[in-house]
């Protein structure tokens, strides 16, 4: 295996998973380092749910979930994508990786830095390229989405989805209170106004969650999943006609993958020819 085109993605939500496919489909062997308990709402485009269920399938790539750095090597020889529950990044020392992507999405940087790999990149706001690392790119929807940066950083969060059909912070359920969320209705589902979508417990506190708006659950997260209050837990998409969607990699994610590509690449000739 040629370790200078092997590569590890922080993070494996919907958005990473965008980023992962790219690289994966370019030939690049990509590993994912998550959390041990994803809050991922695009379940089923995320290859976070690995960490859950052992395996994943988003589109044509497969997750395996791995134990230890070591087994890493077998699951990419494989043609499969590894992911190790490691948030703190510990094993990317050990591992040495020629491009490390921070996709944890955290509107801040939560220890990604230069040193980790010879190109670093990260993924939307709270990181300074030049400084944090080597390049940034804007995930914020609009003219500029998916620019690279070289200097400066990314827009800061909003808190607002983007607009579609006209609805925008109308498509994104948070939940109403703290508690563990047990969920009624399934990714996919077509949904209305005000029908109750989950269930969230907290003691003998028993508080529905409902619709924002007709259309289609794009995202809702796992059943059982310890929420606090104002946690993002569901999406829905006002295109019923667009079903699909919620089970494949969105424009947004396959267009931050593709600059991602782009300065993997880039990053790669420059190498060859030495400089």
């Amino acid at each position: 295996m040629k370790t200078d085109r092997f590569i590890i993605v922080r993070g494996a939500g919907d958005l990473a998973t965008g980023t992962i496919h790219r690289l994966w489909s370019a030939g690049f062997f990509v590993m994912a380092l998550e959390t041990g308990r994803p809050a991922a709402i695009r379940r089923k485009a995320a290859l976070s749910e690995a960490v859950y269920d052992g395996r994943a399938k988003v589109e044509n790539m497969k997750g395996v979930r791995v134990f230890a750095p070591n087994e890493a090597w077998p699951v990419m020889s494989a043609g499969c994508v590894p992911v190790l529950v490691d948030s703190e990044g510990a094993s990317i020392s050990e591992l040495k990786p020629a491009v490390v992507v921070d996709a944890i999405l955290a509107k801040k940087n939560t220890g990604t830095n230069r040193a980790m790999a010879p190109l670093t990149i990260a993924l939307g706001p709270g990181f300074a390229a030049g400084d944090d690392v080597d390049a940034v790119i804007e995930t914020m929807r609009g003219h500029n989405l998916g620019r690279i940066i070289i200097e400066g950083s990314a827009l800061p969060n909003t808190g607002v989805p983007g607009s579609i059909r006209g609805y925008a912070a109308e498509r994104v359920i948070h939940a109403p209170s703290a508690g563990t969320i047990q969920t009624i209705r399934r990714i996919g589902d077509l949904v209305e106004k005000g029908e109750t979508l989950a269930w969230i417990r907290n003691g003998q506190e028993k508080i529905a969650v409902g619709a924002t708006l007709d259309g289609v659950l794009r995202g809702l997260i796992r059943s059982g999943y310890p929420v606090s209050k104002g946690l993002k837990i569901a999406d829905i998409d006002p295109r019923k006609e667009e079903r699909g969607n919620c089970f494949t990699i969105s424009d947004k994610a396959r267009c931050i993958g593709g600059s991602v590509l782009e300065l993997v690449v880039k990053h790669m000739c420059r190498m060859e020819r030495g400089e």
